[in-house]
């Protein structure tokens, strides 16, 4: 039999004393509690770096990509969450030289962007701080949980796209 909880934990840390209005909207608020928290840390720990999170994001796309890089579209296209000005981002990248573009000879319209050695070196730094997050981040759950949320998460993602 399964146990009912009583008192949600994200009523307690929002301060609101009225019961959510369906477990799916608890499930939601708590969902994007979590992902803003988890954010904001993210962005606490590189921010000494000069990157935002999409920054690393993008950078990691590009290493990613290899030495043929990629389109401003498809850079746009693999980000983790969505930014709609995806040539401004590059171009603060390149004023930092972590990345570099450059003109399709076939067509002048087409610029492909690819990661700097400065990029490469950065994220080489990063890979291991980062990757310690994550591990902090969950280090409540096991790995048995770890691979249950990941399937929640994707079933839910798929149930947008359909």
């Amino acid at each position: 039999m399964l146990k009912m909880r009583m008192v949600s934990k994200l009523l307690d840390e929002i301060k609101q004393t009225r019961p959510f209005a369906s477990l799916e909207e608890e499930a939601l608020l708590n969902l994007h509690r979590t992902a803003s928290r988890m954010q904001h840390t993210l962005q606490q720990t590189i921010k000494p770096m000069g990157l935002t999170p999409t920054q690393y994001n993008v950078l990691r796309i590009l290493r990613g990509a290899g030495e043929n890089g990629l389109r401003c579209s498809e850079v746009g296209e693999r980000l983790v969450s969505n930014d709609p000005d995806i040539t401004r981002l590059l171009d603060r990248l390149q004023k930092q030289k972590l990345v570099r573009r450059k003109r399709d000879g076939k067509d002048r319209r087409v610029i492909y962007s690819t990661i700097t050695a400065e990029g490469l070196n950065l994220l080489k730094e990063l890979d291991p701080i980062v990757s310690n997050l994550a591990k902090q981040m969950l280090k409540l759950m096991s790995h048995d949980k770890i691979r249950t949320l990941i399937t929640l998460l994707e079933e839910t993602r798929e149930s947008l796209s359909a």
